[in-house]
């Protein structure tokens, strides 16, 4: 299994393999001027994006579930909580390394012990926030790195 992940995610390169996973009712706020491109760009920017996915719960608009799937988003709309959702499949992907640099932008708290376990056993994490006005300082302290979009 281990094999065919690191062939699909590009295990072997010097680049390493990103995984961006966005809270979605948490960074797509009035409040916040966040667009899916620049998501996908500071993902980029960070190395070679293995997963891109948007995590949203039931009441998300059928427009931003399609914009985010043409930017090539894995969109997962959960009717439960999407924090735990994001959380549970974070730490599980983190677990079987499949990916380098974990980044999850939020301006949640709870998503703080993720980044701690993903860096305990030596995965990168970086906390992108949706703005200095949605920055989180406990995610910035737990992370490696931060990202502010629109700085």
């Amino acid at each position: 299994m281990f094999d065919r992940l690191r062939a699909r995610f590009g295990a072997g390169t010097d680049e390493p393999t990103v995984g961006l996973f966005v809270d979605g009712p948490n960074v797509f706020r009035e409040e916040f001027d966040v667009d899916l491109d620049d998501l996908r760009t500071a993902a980029e920017e960070l190395g070679r994006v293995g997963v891109l996915r948007l995590y949203l719960d039931e009441h998300a608009t059928p427009g931003l579930i399609q914009a985010a799937e043409a930017r090539g988003f894995e969109v997962i709309v959960t009717s439960g909580d999407v924090d735990v959702k994001l959380a549970v499949d974070a730490t599980a992907l983190i677990g079987e390394g499949a990916i380098d640099r974990l980044a999850i932008a939020s301006r949640d708290t709870d998503f703080k012990p993720v980044l701690e376990h993903a860096g305990r056993i030596g995965v990168e994490t970086i906390a992108i926030a949706p703005g200095s006005y949605g920055r989180s300082d406990a995610l910035r302290n737990a992370a490696d790195d931060a990202v502010t979009l629109g700085e």
